[in-house]
């Protein structure tokens, strides 16, 4: 008897739970008519090409030395390998560019910095009595929340994360919705004052009682994911986890540096600061600093789709592979030296085609001493410009001899996080014809800046796009 009430009862039980189950998928799905239809996404994905990159159709091409090496360098044998499709600046990055990234980390600090001094002056400490109605440094003061109408989620969020947190390490949120005042003769209170002199160089330090803001404290702290690693091991995710700090202020100095018993101090004082160079390649900036600039674009661009209703976040911005660089360097063109084709640097006019140091070290003899813009002479068959000559640029692979034999023929990019040595690939103003052949290799250390190299981002293409 018991045996048959427990039957029974599991039987009750199956039976209940395939109503469920049979009430929960009738009404999710009323008008698939039972059907495997899939999910959909609300909106269909299309892929938008960003303000100033070209598409890079992607394929298969002859990647290294096409005929001869007079270096003997014997580190890029010629070898077949594919890449698939992407997004590429068109331009090295400019010095109006990166500028754009130094003065939204230097609003950032100076608008944290703001924040809590208006906290720490604060008469009412409510954060909600502030706003429109506030006045001096308290217009300045972390954005307020609406603790009256915010919704479960929104309170737990300001509870455990929002409100957590101090100094630069605060993740209140800022008020970026108040225009800075950089005119010191406008500053509201004193309290403002204190804060914004705090910013700049000491009067000590001074040229000719000119206080320009600390470049020091121009630090950019971003995460990321190495995806990489963590698919090889399978440790816990919160392992490769990585939190980075450092300054973003290129180093202007490399224009002394690079360069012994020379005289180049206009350079040093000017190029990244005035504006007649601001459409030219931003230079001083090390392999670490352009791969903050790349998660700095990625975090721009996204914040943008978050704030539109139903438009998904974009692939991260990065530095190109060794591989997709020579891919687009080439433009099309398989077994080609230049760019342009070949085999000479010069038009059927006489005409130089790219920026560097011809006729044995006439720098002017292309018509440029240093840099140009980075806009000039002709683009590529991609329409890239400047894939030769002009400033060298960093890609993604690190520096291995051996690289071309161990890399995979789809995508490769052997990269290694202990290897501080970089690719740089195309050759610059300083350099001769052979380092702005395609095929032509060079490195230099990622913590290493100089006048003479550059870079530009990629951005993966999603899908695959039909001819």
């Amino acid at each position: 008897m018991v045996t048959n009430f427990f039957k029974k009862y599991n039987m009750k039980k199956v039976a209940v739970l395939a109503l469920l189950v049979t009430i929960i998928y009738s009404c999710g799905s009323s008008n698939d008519r039972g059907e495997l239809v899939g999910v959909k996404s609300k909106r269909k994905w299309f892929a938008e090409k960003p303000y100033g990159m070209v598409f890079i159709k992607g394929g298969s091409f002859t990647m290294g030395k096409q005929d001869e090496d007079p270096l003997g360098a014997m580190n890029a044998p010629t070898r077949t390998v594919t890449v698939q499709p992407f997004y590429m600046d068109e331009t090295e990055v400019t010095n109006s560019e990166y500028k754009e990234f130094v003065y939204w980390v230097r609003d950032s600090i100076t608008r944290t910095k703001l924040a809590y001094q208006a906290e720490f002056s604060s008469i009412d400490p409510d954060p909600a009595n502030a706003g429109k109605n506030a006045v001096g440094i308290q217009r300045y003061a972390f954005a307020s929340k609406d603790t009256v109408n915010e919704t479960s989620y929104q309170k737990y969020m300001r509870e455990n994360y929002y409100e957590v947190g101090e100094g630069m390490d605060s993740l209140k949120p800022l008020n970026w919705q108040e225009e800075l005042i950089w005119d010191k003769e406008e500053y509201p209170d004193t309290d403002y004052v204190e804060v914004m002199d705090s910013l700049y160089i000491k009067k000590d330090e001074a040229l000719n009682g000119i206080r320009t803001f600390d470049t020091k404290l121009l630090n950019y702290r971003y995460y990321w994911f190495d995806n990489e690693e963590a698919a090889r091991t399978g440790k816990n995710r919160k392992d490769f986890l990585k939190n980075e700090v450092l300054n973003v202020y290129p180093d202007t100095t490399v224009w002394i540096k690079d360069f012994n018993y020379s005289y180049n101090d206009p350079m040093h004082q000017e190029y990244f600061a005035h504006k007649a160079y601001e459409d030219y390649p931003v230079v001083g900036v090390d392999w670490d600093q352009a791969r903050a600039f790349c998660h700095w674009r990625t975090q721009k661009k996204n914040t943008y789709q978050r704030s539109r209703k139903n438009l998904g976040l974009v692939p991260g911005f990065r530095l190109p592979t060794e591989a997709e660089w020579e891919y687009a360097a080439r433009g099309g063109l398989d077994y080609a030296k230049y760019p342009w084709g070949g085999p000479n640097t010069t038009s059927d006019r006489g005409c130089f085609l790219a920026n560097f140091k011809p006729v044995r070290g006439d720098y002017a003899a292309d018509g440029a001493l240093y840099t140009v813009e980075a806009v000039s002479y002709n683009p590529n068959g991609f329409g890239l410009f400047n894939m030769a000559g002009n400033v060298a640029e960093w890609t993604n692979t690190a520096y291995n001899q051996m690289s071309y034999y161990m890399g995979s023929t789809m995508n490769p990019n052997v990269e290694n996080r202990e290897n501080q040595r970089k690719i740089v690939r195309g050759g610059s103003w300083k350099d001769v014809a052979y380092f702005l052949e395609v095929g032509s290799r060079d490195w230099e250390y990622a913590d290493t800046a100089r006048s003479y190299i550059g870079f530009r981002t990629v951005q993966d293409y999603l899908g695959t796009k039909k001819n």
